[in-house]
């Protein structure tokens, strides 16, 4: 089959290699100069880190080098992808700088991929089999409408949103504003405040952090990547040990979360600074993990970065020839550039209107089967609307179901129960998070229970032995390698075998 697969960056790649291997024509397609898709050096912020340890953010069969810290860098994480797509021959399938501008199906079937050369400016139409968009759900920045923005600009302010700054020297000598207090708030702050003259951030709501080294001793990925840590969270489907947590031992998953809580308060300091975060951290849930930034506290402690809690932005403005900013609560703040960390929207404007219809609810979340396919629309799919602690692992699996889906390999649902299960799992998400789930692409803090639910699909896992050992061993993708390897292989047999019957009935 001819594929076109929409972005190249970690979803995207390795969906590429797995259905590459399994013998699909294969095209990529990004609108950037290079793979990696948020990790591209025109979409990286001063200061981006991973949040998960790189151990868990890596592919199952290609570990990062020994030489990579903990939480690397933007940089770091980019050439990490940029060698998984040497080594896995994919390079010659890439068409970057190549932005889709229209996605479309023929009354045949056929898809219609239009796209347009950025570099020789030509446009010109891909037609393919089958679509798998991989273009994320961090693809389209969400900058907030200022009242006064026009003679904010005039003053000579920028607005800008965080990924669209990709050097620390525009801020050099600049009052800095950071609207949002997420980790990519946080990291930019940091970066920003080493050469900015002021560097203040603006938060509406206070998210809890989760210091990297707990009490500055335990690894957070010890208590928290693990099956135990996902199960502190109540899934809507519960077995086994996780009835029984989140059932007669509730009252200890909530004291162990809280913990957290208390600890983070105390190595923070966060009385001291004014930056308790309301409610307790068992509402983490609402918002996801939220790593600490090194040396945030510390750069708030000695001034260097200023917080205004529970705060918005209420007007932009000038005052003798400078761009300002005033808060609800009436402080003003001189502003030469207002960075926006104030999240993403899941874009895909290149499908049609009568297809998006079909893979959003009436409030704009993606009803997708396992995070995967809509339930009506044949060869049409998304992988990496599935963020989670474990991204590269995540997508990996998902490229396994749709290779086995291209197939037929799969025993699926029909399509009312398939749309049953993906509004199901949008209406829990809104639940659990108050609506911020990403329209659906979000999967925190249920990573693991995904990957098995796609897993189910397919008719495979891992063993129990090694699914036991994840419930207290931090999740190493690496454990998942043989299985990744065996699905293709299944695949390519039954491949092989349905050609020599068709061969021979012929």
């Amino acid at each position: 089959m001819k594929v076109a697969i929409i972005g190249a960056g970690v979803a995207g790649l390795t969906t590429a290699k797995i259905l590459q291997q399994t013998g699909h024509d294969i095209t990529i397609l990004d609108r950037t100069p290079d793979v990696g898709g948020v990790w591209s050096r025109t979409r990286r912020y001063p200061g981006v880190t991973t949040q998960s340890p790189m151990r868990q953010y890596s592919f199952s069969d290609f570990a990062a080098s020994a030489n990579l810290p903990e939480w690397p860098t933007g940089e770091q994480v980019q050439s990490y992808l940029a060698h998984y797509a040497t080594a896995n021959d994919l390079e010659h399938l890439l068409h970057l700088r190549t932005e889709v501008t229209r996605v479309h199906r023929s009354e045949s079937g056929e898809w219609h991929v239009d796209v347009h050369d950025l570099d020789r400016t030509v446009e010109y139409r891909i037609d393919v089999a089958a679509v798998v968009v991989a273009n994320g759900i961090f693809s389209e920045p969400n900058i907030p409408e200022y009242p006064g923005h026009e003679v904010f600009k005039a003053a000579g302010g920028r607005i800008l949103a965080g990924n669209q700054l990709n050097d620390e020297e525009q801020a050099r000598g600049k009052h800095v504003v950071v609207v949002g207090y997420g980790k990519s708030a946080c990291d930019v702050s940091v970066a920003l405040s080493r050469v900015a003259e002021t560097t203040d951030i603006v938060a509406r709501q206070l998210l809890w952090k989760v210091p990297r080294k707990i009490a500055g001793v335990v690894n957070f990925k010890i208590p928290l990547l693990t099956r135990l840590g996902e199960a502190l969270f109540p899934y809507h489907t519960l077995h086994g040990f996780e009835r029984l947590l989140n059932g007669p031992g509730n009252g200890l998953r909530r004291s162990l979360l809280n913990l957290i809580g208390t600890i983070s308060i105390k190595q923070y300091d966060l009385e001291t600074h004014g930056l308790v975060p309301r409610g307790r951290m068992i509402d983490i849930i609402t918002g996801a993990i939220g790593l600490g930034t090194e040396g945030f506290f510390e750069q708030v402690s000695n001034g260097t970065i200023k917080v205004h809690r529970d705060q918005i932005i209420d007007r932009m403005f000038e005052k003798d020839s400078r761009p300002m900013v005033e808060l609800r609560d009436g402080t003003q703040l001189k502003a030469d550039l207002v960075l926006c960390a104030t999240g993403f929207r899941q874009g895909t404007p290149f499908l049609d209107d009568a297809i998006q219809t079909r893979i959003l609810d009436r409030d704009g979340n993606f009803l997708l089967y396992r995070n995967i396919r809509p339930a009506d629309v044949p060869n049409l799919y998304f992988n990496g609307y599935n963020s989670s602690f474990f991204c590269p692992l995540n997508a990996e699996i998902a490229a396994l179901w749709i290779a086995a889906d291209l197939q037929n390999a799969l025993d699926l649902p029909s399509e009312d129960e398939m749309r049953r299960s993906a509004q199901k799992q949008v209406e829990f998400f809104d639940t659990i998070t108050n609506g911020h789930h990403s329209c659906g692409g979000n999967i925190i803090p249920f990573s693991m229970h995904n990957v098995d639910d796609v897993l189910q699909d397919i008719g495979t896992n891992i063993s129990k032995f090694a699914r036991a050992s994840q419930w207290f061993r931090p999740i190493d993708p690496a454990a998942y390698a043989k299985l990744t390897a065996r699905v293709v292989a299944d695949l390519t047999s039954r491949k092989v075998a349905e050609g020599r019957n068709h061969s021979g009935s012929s």
